[in-house]
């Protein structure tokens, strides 16, 4: 976990750097760019197959293409692009798992580590929700700031001030839970690391 945590501060503080001194070099926007690319390719494999993944995979390449080639614009709005991107790609996949005859997106991480009560089910629904939530204001709150303040202020929004709110909700979600419903299994946070790459979870399945 302490690895994890790490690895994702010392990719923040590098895309801090890139974004402010290096903005403008294709490698640069390569790097910065390359998380909304294995973001895409990951839900369009899950969802859509291996189809969904070969278009994800194709369009990737088209774009680093152009970027290399000096075609792709001004990286500045293509950073804000990725990072309303990235948000945008998992608000619509934790949402669209918002479905009371299903298992919700958390409730199916959940299911990989114990059986789920009724009461569990329900929480992880609201806790699936919040998360939509967070993802779509952010989505809001990346544009507004890009449009309206210095590109140096959204980068600090993109690259510090965002892991860091995700941080804060995840662990705080994590003390919360037992201070409510202290009858939950308790379970680590790496547990939901590693939840989160185990085999999934049919989220029609009933408990």
């Amino acid at each position: 976990m302490a690895l994890l945590l790490l690895a994702g501060v010392a990719y923040a503080g590098v895309s801090q750097w890139m974004m402010l001194f290096h903005a403008a070099e294709p490698w640069a926007v390569g790097v910065l760019l390359g998380p909304l690319w294995l973001t895409a390719l990951g839900l369009a494999g899950s969802r859509f197959g291996a189809w969904g993944l070969a278009i994800a995979a194709a369009l990737g390449v088209l774009g680093f293409a152009l970027v290399l080639r000096g075609e792709a614009g001004d990286p500045n709005r293509l950073y804000m692009l990725q990072h309303v991107g990235i948000n945008a790609l998992l608000c619509g996949w934790f949402g669209s798992t918002l479905r009371r005859d299903r298992l919700s997106l958390i409730g199916q991480f959940a299911a990989r580590i114990h059986p789920l009560s009724p009461g569990m089910r329900e929480y992880t629904w609201r806790v699936t929700g919040v998360w939509t939530v967070y993802f779509a204001l952010m989505v809001l709150a990346s544009v507004a700031v890009y449009a309206t303040m210095s590109f140096a202020a959204w980068s600090v929004l993109a690259n510090l001030l965002t892991p860091l709110m995700v941080g804060v909700l995840f662990v705080g979600e994590y003390l919360l839970r037992y201070r409510l419903h202290p009858e939950f299994e308790r379970t680590r946070l790496i547990d939901t690391v590693r939840a989160f790459y185990s085999a999934p979870v049919d989220p029609a399945a009933r408990q």
